[in-house]
């Protein structure tokens, strides 16, 4: 979704954390269809030009709510993972661990096996594939940290000007 993160960068930061849920409802309010559709629109990537400017007014939406609710995404996101790191630190629970396996194998699994054609595709594997990729995005930024950082450093130069 790196569309996202150059037209609605706080959006795509929310969608990415706690706050999804309002992420998508702001975009569903705007594109006046549901919170389930909203996200598979998002997830495709494919928008009209006008959806475009209706996610960039759901953009400036949840930057007021931000302001108004003295929030920071990014640092909202950094603190949730960190407070299930210690959790996990704490608590040492196989259950993360094994959720992480399981999500990875199904992952790779129906990648395998749409690769090789032993699965049929349909709208419902590939919406399977969709949530299995996302929920492995997140397990990586778990165990691995997430990529804020290079996120922020690319974002610094894409914004700067070269010099001569």
């Amino acid at each position: 979704m790196d569309w996202l993160k150059m037209i609605a960068p706080t959006i795509a930061t929310a969608i990415g954390g706690p706050f999804g849920t309002m992420a998508y409802g702001l975009i569903a309010k705007e594109l006046g269809v549901s919170a389930e559709d909203a996200q598979k629109t998002i997830e495709t990537g494919k928008l009209s030009a006008e959806q475009i400017a209706s996610v960039q007014l759901a953009e400036v939406q949840i930057k007021a709510k931000a302001q108004e609710l003295n929030l920071d995404f990014a640092q909202l996101v950094v603190a949730d993972r960190k407070s299930a790191r210690e959790m996990q630190a704490e608590t040492r629970s196989y259950i993360p661990a094994i959720l992480a396996i399981a999500v990875t194998l199904g992952f790779f699994g129906i990648l395998v096996g749409l690769m090789t054609k032993t699965f049929a595709t349909s709208d419902a594997l590939m919406l399977m594939l969709g949530s299995l990729g996302t929920a492995w995005t997140g397990i990586i930024a778990f165990y691995f940290g997430s990529s804020a950082g290079s996120q922020a450093k690319d974002d610094l130069l894409h914004q700067s000007t070269p010099t001569k």
